[in-house]
């Protein structure tokens, strides 16, 4: 593999600083191989002497004793020739180390972790923030066990954001990179003084760490936007650079040297967008610094992404409709995301969760995912292909992003490293020809595209290099004993001399451990047996009974001992012995590996890019076969998209994965441009909630390419979900429950457009009635000016006659039974779940209850008067005119035909059977209102 030659002494940085604690001399900071095991913690003490003098941010990060030392200098370094690379090789030691000043801060919540504090400087020329505190990271993993130790959804992406100056304040620059995948995602857009785009893509990329520059956070005078997202984000470690970093020449050189050919064309796209160029040269070198590693010349996938192409949906509605976490408990798997992910790979549940907090706002893509997800259920041989050869690939993202990196120093953690994921490469490329197979007879265009993707030549010529130099029976395997011995064996033999004698004396050590322990047994008969793992090398393993050892006790020979119930595990001072020969052995095994690896690499780096194409077929095919998964298992039916949103016998997908028996169908009601709002009042109970949640679900479902839970569904597409749903304070933010109603709903109207679905529960009720009523009736009027499709849940009475003025308003109510209770000799309401039109019968719901509850009779007979008094006052000037009926008619009529040109896919007879129809319904309605007008006459 091409690497750059990195010297061993920086003229910026004295002498007497090259030590052991210099930061790149201990490996990455962040290291997210597809093995990982925690590194030792590192110690505030070496931290503190970092050449930097920035103790904490960048010592403790990087330092750890458990790392081994490098490998011998023999080790090739091989560059590519004239690259930018090698030019610049020095600048991170030279200029980034004297002046590339930053500080870090993270949440209070990991002090139990990392406990000690250290104080460090925000960048050169700013005093320190009172209380600005740096803290360790939360995860630093060498390569060394199973990826199981690591959450596939653990943060692993880092963001830098940057905001334009003077007049263009307001435009923002983010750039990200995932250290698990190597893509550079970037984004240019505009944002109003809430910043709600930046705060919503922060919390989508759910970052590792943010990037920003000094400049933002003076003392005394930092931005709104570093004061939001330092609110917003309080656990994630948060890093201030000098605004010199974020150069839009510097970035725009990255990109031309680190993208590969197939996406150059994001040259055209962000050649003068200066901020996303700014924030891409401080996020590069910022991890190269902190990672000890570039990437190699055209090596990295770079795109560009608005903020129109998928809908948005803020945090705060991701939280309430739980879509990811559940609100009464996030470990529980009782969400969207949970109900829908039967994915075989991290990349497809990476792509999946990505997907539902960015639904598409595209219809052809999203028709052609549905045909795809049509396909596999009907075509039961391709589905179940299709699963078997998925569930076999690993994390073909990370495995790339391991890749393209490339060490600056050569340690024994970096060959194994190599060698490992060369196995896992080849291990991958002999997927690809079964992949094609299940493929081969699949018809829908979206599914051809993928096959398509796969015939690739460079899979073969890779996969043909590799064989050359890897034996064929090297492959990956579970186990750490089973991966080293497929390691030291990978390579052919009689391709390297020196290598075959080493491997010879590792296997005579192996046996000699094994003859060793085999010994022991004997001499002491007892049933022992060689075990293995990662920490401990080769130890000994028992299980027997206390009570049939010699004396009680297990012979003074062994040391080391731990007992876990009726199993013993020890070692021996010779065994000790034996297995520092086999590490030392295993070095030289992996040193002459790693060159022929490194050659091999070299070779085959020029058409790895197709691995990119890859990853995104086989994250894609995994969402889809999880969306018919989900669909097999209950009898969801596929959307179809119009002007109106209906659907008929619906239910909720998450209560249906709690209960037991299928939940009851929750009638949706019919919205369409005509009837755009509708007002729910009654009562506060769950039904209003559940209806809420399973309308924003459902459209999430359907804007990703599911199917919904429902015997049929329509929707409009939804460029914006908003929710207002939550009662609770905010302590964090020291917001009242009223307070907070209001910054949620200031967010909404901030940010609101024709195209939104807005889901409104209770607004008002944290401030007295008046006030309440007021807000409410302000709110209704400028969300009625919008045609966004909005749901209005309150008990304010009062705003269901706002539909005498605006005849876009429908009033909903779900209907009550009166039971009689024979033991009280009363009468009492149940509530039911059954949602109807028009204003609901059941007055003074709220008396009601009280009457049936222990309130004094003398109490609740006031309280009806004062109501009746109050009521009567309001509706005299809240009655409807027979002028405001006619034209409610009228609109109706004109809305639905527009809905019946746009949408209309009935044969013509059909279709003028249904206008004749439609012409007798609004004819019927015209008597009704003359009829109005006469009685008010009179």
């Amino acid at each position: 593999m091409l690497r750059p030659e990195i010297s061993s002494t920086s003229p910026s940085v004295p002498a007497a600083s090259q030590s052991s604690a210099e930061p790149w001399s201990q490996g990455p900071r962040y290291n997210f191989g597809l093995q990982e095991t925690p590194q030792s913690l590192p110690s505030a003490k070496a931290s503190a002497s970092t050449p930097w003098g920035t103790s904490g941010a960048a010592g403790d990060r990087s330092s750890s004793s458990s790392l081994p030392g490098p490998v011998p200098s023999a080790l090739p370094a091989p560059r590519a020739p004239g690259s930018y690379f090698e030019n610049k090789r020095s600048y991170a030691e030279n200029t980034f180390a004297s002046n590339f000043n930053f500080g870090t801060s993270s949440s209070s919540a990991r002090d139990n972790i990392y406990p000690q504090t250290l104080k460090t400087p925000l960048s050169a020329g700013n005093p320190q923030r009172s209380g600005y505190k740096s803290w360790t990271p939360q995860m630093g993993y060498s390569a060394a066990t199973s990826s199981s130790a690591v959450s596939v959804h653990s943060p692993s992406v880092i963001v830098a954001v940057v905001e334009g100056r003077g007049l263009a304040r307001g435009e923002i620059g983010m750039a990200s990179i995932d250290l698990k995948s190597p893509q550079i995602i970037l984004s240019q857009f505009a944002d109003n003084t809430t910043y709600a785009k930046v705060i919503t893509k922060l919390k989508i990329l759910s970052p590792l760490e943010i990037i920003m520059s000094n400049t933002a956070c003076v003392v005394g005078n930092s931005t709104k936007l570093f004061t939001l997202i330092t609110e917003n984000f309080k656990n994630v470690n948060f890093t201030t650079v000098q605004r010199k970093y974020f150069n839009e020449t510097k970035g725009l050189e990255y990109i031309e040297q680190l993208c590969i050919a197939e996406f150059s064309t994001v040259l055209m796209e962000v050649q003068s967008k200066y901020y996303c160029l700014a924030a891409v040269a401080a996020l590069l070198k910022y991890v190269e610094f902190i990672q000890n590693s570039v990437y190699a010349p055209k090596s990295l996938k770079i795109c560009f992404q608005g903020s129109e192409q998928t809908a948005m949906i803020d945090s705060s509605s991701a939280q309430n409709l739980e879509l990811l976490v559940n609100i009464q408990d996030s470990r529980n798997n009782h969400t969207l995301f949970g109900v829908l992910n039967y994915t075989k790979t991290p990349g497809g549940s990476r792509r999946l969760r990505s997907n539902i907090l960015e639904p598409l706002v595209d219809i052809e893509t999203i028709n052609m995912r549905l045909d795809c997800v049509q396909e596999l259920l009907q075509d039961e041989e391709l589905f179940f292909g299709l699963q078997s050869v998925i569930a076999r690939f690993l994390d073909t993202e990370q495995l790339l992003s391991v890749l393209v990196q490339i060490p600056k120093q050569d340690t024994v953690n970096a060959a194994e490293s190599k060698i490992t994921n060369l196995i896992y490469l080849k291990h991958t490329l002999e997927l690809v020809d079964p992949l094609k197979i299940a493929l081969k007879n699949c018809n829908t265009p979206l599914l051809r595209a993928y096959y398509g993707s796969l015939e690739d030549k460079r899979f073969g010529i890779i996969l043909e290099k590799i064989k050359t130099v890897i034996n064929d029976d090297a492959r990956y395997m579970k186990g750490c004993l089973n991966m080293r011995t497929q390691k030291c064996y990978a390579v052919r033999s009689n391709i390297n001399e020196f290598l075959d004698i080493a491997r010879r004396t590792y296997t005579e050590i192996v046996d000699d451990i094994a003859g060793m322990i085999s010994q022991l047994a004997e001499k002491y008969s007892l049933p022992l047996r060689t075990s293995f793992s990662s920490a401990r090398g080769f130890f000994i393993q028992m299980t027997i009974d206390c009570a049939a050892l010699p004396n009680d006790q297990l012979p003074s020979e062994f040391i080391k001992i731990s007992k876990v119930k009726n199993s013993y595990s020890f070692t021996s001072a010779d065994l000790i012995k034996m297995n520092e020969r086999c590490q030392e052995s295993l070095r030289e095994i992996y040193h002459m590996t790693y060159m022929i690896v490194c050659k091999l690499l070299s070779e085959i780096y020029e058409h790895i890019h197709c691995l990119y194409k890859l990853s995104d077929t086989v994250s894609m095919l995994d969402m889809l076969l999880s969306f018919a998964h989900a669909c097999t298992l209950s009898d969801y039916v596929r959307p179809e998209f119009t002007d109106p949103l209906a659907t008929k016998q619906g239910w909720h997908p998450i209560l249906e994965r709690i209960s037991v028996e299928k939940p009851c169908c929750q009638p949706i009601p019919y919205i369409t441009e005509g009837s755009n709002f509708l007002i729910i009042p009654g009562p506060k109970y769950e039904w209003e909630i559940h209806i809420f949640k399973q309308i924003a679900l459902c459209q999430i479902m359907a804007q990703i390419g599911s199917y919904v839970p429902a015997e049929y569904s329509s929707f409009r597409i939804a460029e914006q979900i908003f929710t207002r749903i939550s009662t609770d304070d905010d302590i964090e933010t020291n917001s009242s429950t009223f307070m907070k109603e209001m910054k949620e709903i200031a967010y909404i109207l901030h940010n609101v457009n024709d195209k939104s679905l807005i889901l409104i529960d209770e607004l008002g009720r944290g401030t007295n009635t008046e006030e309440g009523i007021g807000i409410c009736y302000a709110v209704c009027e400028y969300l009625l000016s919008l045609k966004a499709f909005t749901l209005f849940a309150t008990h304010f009475l009062e705003l269901c006659h706002i539909d005498a003025m605006y005849p876009n308003v429908e009033n909903m109510h779900f209907e009550v039974q009166h039971v009689k209770n024979t033991s009280r000799n009363k009468e009492a309401i149940l509530y039911t779940y059954k949602l109807s039109k028009g204003f609901t019968e059941e007055k003074n719901y709220g008396l009601k209850a009280a009457e049936v509850s222990s309130l004094p009779p003398s109490i609740v007979l006031d309280a009806k008067e004062i109501t009746t008094q109050i009521t009567r006052q309001i509706l005299q000037y809240q009655r409807s005119t027979p002028e405001m009926e006619r034209q409610r008619a009228v609109y109706h009529l004109a809305t639905r035909l527009v809905q019946t040109a746009r949408n209309s896919r009935l044969d013509p007879d059909s279709l003028r059977t249904y206008l004749s129809n439609l012409k007798k319904k609004y004819e019927a309605e015209f008597p009704k209102a003359e009829q109005v007008s006469g009685r008010t006459e009179e």
